[in-house]
Parts: structure tokens; C-alpha cells; sequence
């Protein structure tokens, strides 16, 4: 099977990639997809089968609040922004995220 040129918003990584597209303001559900894909300059897809999830789970703990209000294009949609709890655990998991990606790194400079 060949491997896909866009991955889906890296399994583990979706509530880091949601916090991090709240952090830049509220959005609604398609928003935050749209907003994870342009800051990857197109590379992840945020899908729905995995985004909507991840906001309830994230909405659910406390991370982020929701409330409905109307789009640019007059209809209705919940709107997602990130809480003063989300932005500390934001910080937390960019930090472990670093460190992750850091020891990564170390182990593939000896494997090339």
C-alpha cells in the first residue's frame, strides 16, 4: 500500500494541533480543519472522523468551550474557543512535544 503524500493529522497529535489553531482565535469545527491545513502549509489534513472526537474529548476536559453562533455565511455553527486550562496544557504538551521530537532526532542522526 502506498504511503499517503498527506497524512491525516498525525494520530497522538490532534489535541495539540486543535489547541494550537484556537490559541490563534475561535473557529468552528471546518475552521479548525482548514486552519490545522494552512498552518502546515497543506501537509495535514485534519479529517472529520477525527477532528469532531477530539473537540468533545477536549471540550469534555475542560481545554476548550463552545458555543453556537452564526458563520460568514449566515447559518449555525458551534464555535470552539480555547479556555485559560487549555492554553497551560497547550504550553505543557508543546513542551513534551519539543522534547519528543528532540530525543527523535538523536536516535535518526545514527541511523542514516
Amino acid at each position: 500500500m502506498p504511503r499517503s503524500a498527506k497524512p491525516d493529522a498525525l494520530r497522538g497529535s490532534i489535541d495539540l494541533l486543535i489547541l494550537t489553531a484556537l490559541s490563534l482565535g475561535s473557529a468552528h469545527g471546518w475552521g479548525i480543519g482548514l486552519r490545522i491545513q494552512e498552518l502546515s502549509r497543506g501537509r495535514l489534513d485534519a479529517n472529520q472522523g477525527s477532528l469532531y472526537p477530539a473537540l468533545q474529548r477536549l471540550e469534555h476536559r475542560g481545554d476548550i468551550e463552545s458555543e453556537w453562533q452564526s458563520t460568514e455565511n449566515n447559518r449555525q455553527a458551534r464555535y470552539y474557543t480555547i479556555t485559560r486550562q487549555g492554553r497551560r496544557a497547550l504550553g505543557e504538551e508543546v513542551d513534551r512535544w519539543k522534547r519528543f521530537a528532540a530525543a527523535i532526532s538523536l536516535v535518526l542522526e545514527h541511523g542514516s
